[in-house]
């Protein structure tokens, strides 16, 4: 008796066009986003995140970043294309740094409103990947 190869095959292509539809296709249009923002957050063992910001553009005119997740959520305004927040995190999340996000919403000369998403890791690890988003 032959096997129905019809339903498994659909499952395949409908996977691959999900993933090309989720990651942007071929062709990337958050390069220029990933080109000029760099960001970073740090845990250090001395109980503190470090949290790092650069436009390559230096045409960021303000930022909001928060930290979710904690018991009060943290947020800070910046009027630079720069910046490195020291914020104390006295113990490392019982489930892991994935339940406190950082988010950026950048407003930018050229690029307009960008929002950005990384998660923090601890030093020595390998920086998360970050999420660009325009609204």
């Amino acid at each position: 008796m032959a096997k129905k190869l019809g339903p498994p095959i659909f499952l395949g292509v409908f996977t691959v066009l999900a993933i090309i539809f989720l990651t942007g296709g071929a062709s990337d249009d958050k390069d220029t986003l990933r080109q000029t923002f760099q960001v970073d957050a740090v845990y250090y063992d001395t109980g503190h995140v470090e949290i790092s910001f650069f436009d390559k553009s230096q045409k960021t005119t303000n930022v909001v970043m928060e930290i979710l997740g904690m018991d009060e959520t943290f947020q800070k305004t910046f009027s630079d294309s720069e910046f490195i927040e020291i914020v104390p995190f006295p113990n490392e999340p019982k489930y892991g740094w994935a339940i406190h996000p950082i988010v950026l919403e950048i407003d930018h000369e050229e690029l307009g409103h960008i929002q950005l998403k990384t998660e923090i890791h601890p030093l020595g690890e390998s920086i998360p990947t970050v999420i660009y988003s325009t609204p």
